[in-house]
This record gives structure tokens, sequence and C-alpha cells, in this order.
């Protein structure tokens, strides 16, 4: 049966107007809104305001306009079910057939800087979610449109047959639930995290793990698979609000897997730096005020690995380093902005992707990560904790120079971000060995000595960093034969008193820091 009545309401009103020609050309009556009434009508379009269908006028700045009988009434009653076609006639209830709705902008509301408690509250939508719901739930008999970007589509479908097919119905349905539930799921975590200061909200939640936890994130893309060619994989959630792809191949899971880690280290530095991963992992950590340099110290830890890698860095890239990437195979740059020559030189190589990075990843509000596990999930916090030094303590009878906190500082950053068990040595300015994710803290340690050995790198007056504490004394001693002169640890082994003393033996200065970087 052709469409008869359409309800449109909606906060979006994008294609809308052509939308409603198409309902129009049905010679369905057309049902609306404020400000949606008033483009329409000013299209051209003949309108019947909500409030005089029902008989019951908006109110309370508009809060009640559509949460009426004659609205849900039309939207729910079964079509062809006796009792609720007599209900029906006998008050007044005229079917709706067709909603198009789209809901008040809660979620870019809160985005915006200063927003306040009052502002936020007053974008949550009452009556759109009802409606919504109300026509998805009886899709049987009632087309649904929740998203702008379904009109041409069910336009198309209204122009050839006069109504939607079921499957379209029940697709259009399945959407109002999706949008819906994550709309909820939105306003939960703010209010959540509703802490009111000065007028604004306080977007960092009272409690860090709420009792349930729900994802709801629409999907941003299909990738070709995931980190193996026979695992199906996609992208979802708003990657594109950081990130912009302007050249190359499209990206892959892994791809996406190591821009994540390169960007989170990154986050670490200030200073002009460039960084090279490879599985997650950094291959080579390098600081300059002159990019390529920091490239030649970054590169100089370990000149294998590279290739194949992510490349990171915290500063417009320009030609100098752009000349020196090229000479090897890598998979992704990403950078804040591209100088033109640079752009040039580096899109020469057709599948190299090359990212820009739009804004820094959220660092201002705790960040929940999630892993799968047997039965569930597992959620914590995102380890964005800013370093205090002030816990910091020196446990050795020499104590670090400031020559080598500098040092201290820069490897630190990077442990935090190698796989476990992981040693990093540094120098001030760069890394100079790295070992990770092996099952003893001895065996990373002695393969970042390898891996400075192989890279003709000199461990003397060098300092290690250990992303947990060494169990034995065996790691530190190894690291104090190498040439490291100090250690950082975040210490708490039973053998702590004996780690203390080779180090003292060794003419070693030794920190703990009393926290820890497990990265698994």
């Amino acid at each position: 049966m052709a469409i008869q009545r359409a309800l449109i309401s909606v906060s979006d009103k994008s294609g809308i107007v052509e939308f409603a020609r198409v309902v129009n050309k049905l010679g369905a009556e057309i049902l609306s809104t404020g400000g949606t009434a008033k483009v329409l009508r000013e299209a051209g379009l003949a309108v019947r305001e909500v409030g005089d269908y029902t008989g019951f006028p908006e109110m309370m700045d508009g809060r009640v306009k559509t949460l009426h009988p004659k609205i849900h009434g039309g939207l729910l009653y079964l079509r062809g079910r006796r009792e609720h076609e007599i209900q029906a006639k006998k008050h007044g209830i005229q079917p709706i057939d067709l909603v198009v709705v789209n809901l008040y902008p809660f979620e870019a509301t809160i985005a915006k800087e200063g927003c306040t408690d009052e502002e936020a509250i007053e974008q949550i939508d009452i009556g759109g979610p009802s409606m919504l719901r109300s026509a998805a739930k009886n899709h049987r008999s009632v087309t649904v449109v929740v998203d702008p970007s379904d009109y041409s589509a069910v336009a198309a479908e209204l122009e050839k047959t006069g109504d939607t097919s079921p499957g379209t119905r029940r697709r259009l349905a399945t959407k109002v639930f999706e949008i819906t539930g994550r709309y909820d799921l939105v306003i939960a975590a703010c209010l959540a995290g509703g802490a009111v200061t000065e007028g604004t909200i306080n977007r960092a939640p009272t409690e860090a793990l709420p009792a349930e936890f729900s994802i709801h994130l629409r999907k941003a893309q299909d990738l070709r698979y995931g980190e193996n060619p026979h695992q199906k994989a996609a992208l979802y959630g708003d990657f594109g609000r950081y990130f912009e792809q302007l050249h190359g191949k499209e990206l892959s899971y892994n791809n996406i897997l190591d821009l994540t880690a390169s960007v989170e280290l990154m986050g670490e530095f200030t200073a002009p730096t460039v960084a090279i991963l490879k599985h997650n992992n950094p291959c080579g950590v390098g600081q300059d005020d002159v990019l390529a340099n920091a490239w030649d110290k970054a590169f100089a830890t370990d000149r294998q690995a590279p290739f194949g890698g992510v490349i990171v860095v915290n500063r417009p890239l320009d030609p100098d380093l752009a000349r020196k990437i090229s000479e090897i195979f890598s998979e992704l740059i990403v950078a804040p902005s591209y100088a033109p020559e640079a752009r040039g030189i580096l899109e020469k190589k057709k599948n190299l992707r090359l990212l820009l990075q739009k804004i820094p990843m959220d660092t201002g509000q705790p960040i929940l990560e999630t892993r799968d596990c047997s039965g569930g999930m597992l959620v914590q916090e995102k380890d964005l904790h800013p370093e205090n030094e002030t816990g910091w303590r020196v446990v050795t009878r020499r104590a670090p120079t400031e020559f080598e906190m500098k040092a201290v500082r820069f490897g630190w950053r990077v442990v935090k971000h190698v796989k476990s068990n992981a040693i990093v040595y540094a120098a001030g300015d760069r890394t100079l060995g790295i070992g990770a994710g092996q099952m003893s803290r001895v065996d990373s340690s002695r393969i970042a000595i390898w891996k400075a050995q192989e890279a003709g790198l000199n461990l003397r007056g060098s300092i290690v960093a250990s992303d947990a504490f060494f169990p034995f004394p065996d790691g530190l001693v190894a690291s104090a034969e190498a040439g490291a002169t100090v250690a950082i640890q975040p210490g708490g082994s039973v053998k702590d008193a004996d780690v203390i003393a080779a180090a003292d033996h060794h003419n070693m200065a030794m920190i703990f820091t009393g926290r820890r970087y497990f990265r698994h």
C-alpha cells in the first residue's frame, strides 16, 4: 500500500527538501514540527504542524510536541489487527507510514570547548528516539529513516512503487536501534562524568571503570584482511577525525596497529623527534633540531628492522628528511604536515602510505582500551599518565649526573612503548639498543647489546632502562659490562638489595621509579 502519511522532523536538514518532494509527489500528507516545517514550507511544500494534527500545542520550549497518542498510536498500531483498527478509529488515530527523524546533535554539542551542563542536557533528544523506536518496532508497516545517507535509495524505491520493501524496512529499523543505542551510550558516558566545574562539564569520569561496559562504533571502512590474509577485518570509530591519508595504498589492519603505536610513542616527546617502528615496537628513536639528523640517529640504532616499517615525526616533514626516508622501503609515514617538495619526493613511491595527523590523540581524559579474553573482555585505562619524577629515588651510592639524567629521561620514555620484557639502551638524544618481547629480561638485555654491536654503536656511557624490575642481578651486570653507567627501573624485586649491590660494585647509578610499564 502506498504511503499515506509521513512525519518529518530533522535536526540535520541536509537533503530533506529533495526527499520531501518525493513524498509530496506520492500525495502523502506531511506532518512536521518547528524548524523542519519552516524549511519545507519555504520550499513550497504543503506541511501540517504536528500540534494542529494532535490538537495539542507544543509546550515547554518544544520539549513536549510529539509525545502524543495520535503520533505513537499511528506508528505502533498493527495494521490489519481488528482490535487495533477499532481502537485507532475510536480515538481518531490515523496511520503514519513513514518517519524521517534525526536526533539533536548531543555528541557535537559536548565536543565544543566550554560546553555547559545545561547546554548538554538540552541536547538530549526525547521525542526523536521515541518516534524512531516506535516506527522501527512496527517496521512491518512503517518505513523509518534516521540517516540522511539513506534518502536517495529510499526515495528511488518510493518513486518506483509508492512504498518500500519489507527488506528495506527491516534494514532501516536495524539502523535505528544501532544509532539510538549509540546515542544513549554517549549520553550515559557524559552523565557518568558529569561533575560540573564553573558551569562546564568535567569530562574526567567519576568512575574510571563503569559497572557496565558497552561499545557501539560505526564502521569506518572494510579492510582487505586482518593480521593475516585469511582473517576478515574492518575499522570502526572516528579514525578520520585524527588522520587523513594523503597518498598510497589503502591502510591494512597491521598498518593501523603500527600507526597507533607510533603516535602513542611520539606523544611522549616535545623536542623534534623521529621514530621508526616495526610490529608495534620502536626500532629506533632520535632527536635533533634538524630532522634529517634525528633520522640518522634513529636509523643507526637498527639498519635492518626499519625496512617495511612505520616512520613518525612530530614536526613538519621537510625535503631533506624525505630524501633520506626514500632511500629505504617503508610502509607508512605519519607527520603533522608535509612540505610540498617532501610530498613530491615521497609520492614517487606509489605504495608508500602518507598520513597526516590532523590533531593529537586525546590525552586530557582517561581513555579506555579493550582486549578480548575467554568469556569476555578486559578493559583498562590507557597508560597516558605523564611521568612524575617526584616519585623517583636514587638507590645507589652514586647519583646520576645531569648529563646522564637527560639520557635517563629519554630512555624511560621509549621503554614504556617496547613490548615486555623490554630493555632500552639510550643516550640523551637517541636509542642505542632495544631488546623486546623476550621471556627473560636478561635475554632482552643481551639482544639489545647484540643489536647495538651489529649497528656499530658503543654503549659505553649509555643508560639502560628496564620496563619492570630486574629479578636478579644478572641483567644489571650484563648492562654494566656493556658500558651502561646508569640504570632506571621500577624496583620492587625481592632481590632489589642484590641488584643495588651489583650496581654499586660497578659504580653504576640506579633510579627506582616505583612504576612499571608492562606491555603485552
